[in-house]
């Protein structure tokens, strides 16, 4: 008796800031949230595609060079484009409308039940959920600014602060960090170097794609 061929999945990855890595909405998070879909599903994931770049706006689709390199495999090889949730794709109902016209089959691992109509209301929702917070914001600098108050001061010497403190993180494995970049080595081959040499990341833990793009850019900035 022929075996069934199990279907196959693959992985769409976001990751737009700092604060979203630190979070459970971090890569870590993402990917063990659609390998968990992926099990329940009996689908294998054939491949995975990260994206540490932010898109907004109703072009956004041309922003993510990776979602466009997923849903070309997805349609090459008939898998399922899965995401571990609908707002690491976009709060946005016209960009939840388009990718639904391109044909790939996808699914949103939290919500692994809904069907296209419910994935368009709960993109409307999310959109009016990000037009709210927006408009709060606005209206509590705009008050903010009435009382007089100097806006964005603070802000500016924090996120100084912070990266000073990450460079000095970076200073043990600076070293370590330009050596494989001058040999020629693409980002991915690179975090598996610096995992098998034991060479930690500036939080301590393993490397990944998003820690060492960030890690590589505040090298540069501070050479």
């Amino acid at each position: 008796m022929k075996r069934e061929q199990a279907g196959k999945a693959i992985a769409y990855l976001r990751v737009s800031t700092d604060k979203q890595g630190r979070s459970g909405l971090g890569l870590e998070a993402q990917r063990e949230a659609v390998a968990r879909f992926a099990q329940a599903s009996g689908l294998t994931i054939a491949g995975e595609y990260l994206e540490v770049e932010t898109g907004k706006g109703s072009n956004a689709l041309a922003k993510r060079p990776q979602l466009l390199a997923a849903l070309t495999e997805a349609k090459r090889t008939k898998a399922k484009l899965v995401l571990a949730k609908l707002d690491r794709l976009a709060r946005n109902v016209h960009f939840i409308s388009g990718l639904m016209e391109t044909g790939v089959d996808f699914a949103v691992a939290d919500m692994p039940n809904a069907d296209r109509f419910q994935l368009h209301l709960y993109a409307a929702l999310a959109e009016k959920e990000a037009e709210v917070i927006s408009q709060r914001t606005k209206a509590a600098l705009a008050a903010a600014k009435d009382r007089g108050q100097v806006l964005g001061k603070h802000g500016k010497v924090l996120a100084a602060r912070n990266r000073e403190e990450a460079v000095e993180r970076l200073r043990p494995i600076a070293s370590a960090l330009r050596e494989l970049r001058n040999t020629g080595m693409n980002m991915r081959a690179m975090v598996g170097a610096l995992n098998e040499r034991g060479v930690p990341s500036p939080a301590g833990g393993k490397w990944h794609l998003a820690n060492l793009h960030r890690a590589m850019k505040r090298l540069a900035e501070a050479a």
